[in-house]
């Protein structure tokens, strides 16, 4: 409960999370029953604790149970809040004429704890040495220490650039070097509203700046290495999300789905390789799958050089999901949030065309330049542009195609989605498919790892997929190959019964082609085959009736007595068992 604050799951029983709100409370809550233990720390010698509105919480990296905490001292616990030890002096300049939030002047005394002030408001221990933890204050210290707390150094007059007594809301740990750490700072408060992040390889003896106004624009909030390349940075600023691919010497602006929001707070999931993002106002986002970043910050930039490249695909699952929840259609009325496709993710690469350098305007006519404007306008006019496909296939681990289908694709980054499912077959119909239409999808793959082969003109690559089950489903392998055989059986009927109908169509156009030979034909032989041609009609309209509703039924009938409804109910009975079917399925 509170006005949105820090939320951390314990690293070893998500059951379990720590909840702070404003002012230090600090509660650990049993997400299944909903029982809260409220463990905000106290001075054993009953020293006032001063604690920010938004105060620093941290986990500790090397103990599932173990937390830090900040006040002006800095709060340990090795054992999930239930005791506390303090590792620290008072890292803050302790200036007491900033602490004087009791004292109104004679007005109505509104002491909140938002007034509090020379606090604690960031921590970051180290992922690679128990020993080294970053303390951020909110009155312009930067402290380290590198003994698990015997010892801090204070750092904040190595910033560069850095007004004393500016906010330090955000520490980065550096996660390839011990030595490593990118420190936030913003002075917005006093009208200074540059971005700022400093970099460190030494511990902190010599600091760079990497983030200025030259590229970014607002105030910084929160920055993020990447795990594995640490090239890779993604930062957060009062205006938005920006990326960089070479440590911090260059930045873009990230503008595909993603508002121009204050990014607050910044993680990378170590086992999905998504980019989490936290906003103020604007919710939580998650940009899927960062790996694609990781290769063109890798290679410098030259994987984008290729005209066609597909990258690494993370894992899918066989995944079931609830229509709805409570309410199904709430409008406007309950915000839901939008979860990742189930299906196989594919980030492939297309190379924009290169751009043709332009003629000199000024060296034309006048006349040459009026009639270059009115082709310009012509050409501006918007004319429908088919998009190029990418021919996906899809190979199991025996090297049999499973699957085939095609993807509209940009020039760009893209990302196309295969939905875990064979080939299927048709059914009856009398809509007639497209030359290039891609074969109807069929029934789930089975768990495993599977090769995507992708051609798009002249180039090919491909990538694996590795699909699980749904973690929650209790399901054998044997239960699924079941369910295959019995589809594969069923298909059996289905391709008979389509095979029928065609014919039937076959037969109808057949007897149409007559009746139009008919017309130079004798009256006498024109009258015998004529009655005899409409008698067949009469007759394969009345077999296509066994299929479906001739096509002018008007109003909406719906008929159980028909083969394509009992092929239609015969599969949504085998699409929902989690095995070989049930004895109403057979039926």
């Amino acid at each position: 409960f509170g006005d949105g604050f820090d939320v951390m799951f314990r690293p070893d029983n998500p059951r379990f999370v720590y909840a702070m709100s404003q002012g230090g409370n600090l509660g650990y809550v049993d997400t299944e029953t909903g029982q809260t233990k409220f463990i905000r720390p106290v001075h054993p010698e009953g020293v006032r604790l001063r604690f920010n509105w938004n105060a620093a919480l941290a986990q500790d990296p090397f103990n599932p149970c173990g937390i830090y905490y900040g006040s002006q001292f800095l709060h340990r616990s090795r054992d999930c809040g239930q005791s506390w030890e303090i590792i620290s002096p008072d890292l803050t300049t302790n200036d007491s004429t900033k602490q004087q939030q009791e004292k109104s002047g004679g007005l109505t005394i509104d002491n909140t704890t938002a007034e509090n002030f020379t606090t604690i408001i960031a921590i970051a221990p180290s992922p690679l040495d128990s020993q080294l933890i970053w303390v951020g204050t909110d009155d312009g210290n930067l402290q380290l220490t590198r003994d698990g707390g015997i010892t801090w150094t204070n750092l904040a007059d190595r910033l560069p650039d850095a007004r004393p007594g500016s906010w330090i809301p955000y520490i980065e740990a550096g996660t390839h070097n011990p030595g490593e750490a990118f420190i936030v700072v913003n002075d917005y408060r006093r009208n200074d509203w540059r971005p700022m992040v400093f970099h460190t390889t030494d511990f902190g003896a010599t600091f760079r700046r990497i983030v200025d106004e030259s590229q970014v624009s607002g105030h910084a909030l929160s920055i993020v290495q990447d795990l594995e390349e640490p090239r890779l940075l993604f930062l957060g600023t009062d205006h938005g999300l920006w990326v960089s691919i070479d440590a911090g010497a260059n930045w873009s602006k990230w503008t595909n789905g993603f508002p121009s929001a204050p990014t607050a707070d910044l993680k990378i999931h170590p086992r999905e390789h998504d980019l989490i993002v936290a906003t103020f106002g604007r919710a939580a986002w998650i940009l899927d799958d960062i790996r694609p970043l990781r290769e063109i910050a890798r290679s410098s930039g030259q994987v984008l050089e290729q005209p066609f490249k597909v990258f690494p695909a993370p894992d899918a699952y066989l995944a079931e999901f609830r229509s709805y929840q409570g309410i199904r259609f709430a409008a406007d009325a309950r915000f839901q949030g939008q979860n990742r496709f189930p299906d196989a993710m594919i980030t492939v690469w297309v190379q924009p065309p290169a751009e043709k350098p332009g003629e000199d305007k000024e060296a034309l006519p006048e006349e040459a330049k009026e009639g270059e404007e009115a082709a310009a306008e012509e050409a501006a006019r918007p004319t429908p542009r088919k998009k190029p496909k990418v021919k996906v296939r899809v190979l199991n681990a025996g090297g049999d195609t499973i699957r085939t289908f095609s993807s509209e694709v940009d020039t760009g980054m893209t990302r196309i989605h295969w939905n875990l499912r064979t080939d299927g077959v048709e059914f009856p119909s009398r809509r007639k498919r497209r030359p290039d239409a891609d074969p109807p999808a069929g029934y789930e793959v089975l768990p495993g790892t599977y090769k995507l082969l992708l051609s798009y003109g002249k180039h090919t690559d491909s990538t694996f997929v590795t699909v699980h089950l749904d973690p929650r489903l209790r399901l054998s392998l044997e239960d699924l190959q079941a369910k295959q055989a019995a589809y594969e059986s069923f298909y059996d009927m289905v391709r008979t019964a389509k095979e029928g109908f065609d014919r039937l169509q076959e037969a109808g156009k057949t007897l149409k082609r007559v009746n139009e030979a008919l017309a130079l034909a004798p009256d006498s032989l024109k009258k015998d085959l004529g009655q005899l041609t409409k008698d067949l009609k009469k007759k394969i309209a009345e077999l296509e009736k066994l299929y479906m509703m001739p096509p002018d039924t008007k109003g909406i009938q719906r008929s159980p007595d028909l083969l394509n409804t009992a092929l239609f109910r015969a599969s949504s009975y085998l699409n929902s068992s989690d095995g070989a079917p049930n004895p109403t399925a057979r039926l």
